[in-house]
């Protein structure tokens, strides 16, 4: 392939990116206040609470994806820190695999938390809660992943999984 011209080569590897695969791609942000409650929103189109964050526009990085999300939800700004997750979620129902993040959203100053406002009709109220309540108020995958999320942070890490895991309660996971 090195005597094709930088035209041809160009067109060919557009070709084959056509080609692959694309991954759906979600970012969410464990956010805490200063007496470490969680910030959850309450999706208006889902059943149960969930973490801020959303799905990632076409070519946008998860890390971007994520703080664009809580600016449009809740008119918050935030860097997005360490992944503490990343899931890959296999196919299920209508949906292709996807990417799961979640990114350390950091402690709210007490000025922050004032400032939050529901930004977007997608979204009806939001409410910091301890790690108890949210497991309850999430659908059991997701609390399973602020669980791990929770874990992660002092630690340093990410936690990586694929497809989903046996799930006993919170207190149970190691």
């Amino acid at each position: 392939m090195a005597d094709l011209t930088d035209d041809t080569r160009f067109a060919y590897l557009a070709e084959g990116n056509a080609k692959q695969a694309r991954k759906r791609v979600a970012a969410d942000l464990l956010i805490r206040d200063a007496a470490d409650r969680v910030l959850l929103v309450n999706p208006t189109y889902k059943e149960c609470w969930d973490l801020p964050g959303g799905m990632a526009e076409e070519n946008e990085p998860p890390r971007k994806a994520a703080e664009r999300e809580l600016v449009e939800e809740l008119d918050l700004v935030v860097t997005a820190g360490d992944v503490l997750v990343l899931d890959w979620i296999g196919p299920h129902g209508p949906w292709d695999d996807q990417l799961l993040f979640i990114f350390d959203g950091g402690r709210l100053t007490a000025r922050q938390v004032a400032s939050i406002r529901v930004a977007d009709q997608e979204i009806s109220e939001y409410a910091f809660v301890d790690l108890d309540s949210a497991v309850r108020m999430l659908r059991a995958d997701m609390a399973q992943r602020l669980v791990r999320a929770q874990r992660a942070l002092p630690r340093g890490t990410t936690d990586y999984s694929e497809g989903p895991r046996p799930w006993s309660g919170w207190r149970g996971v190691p």
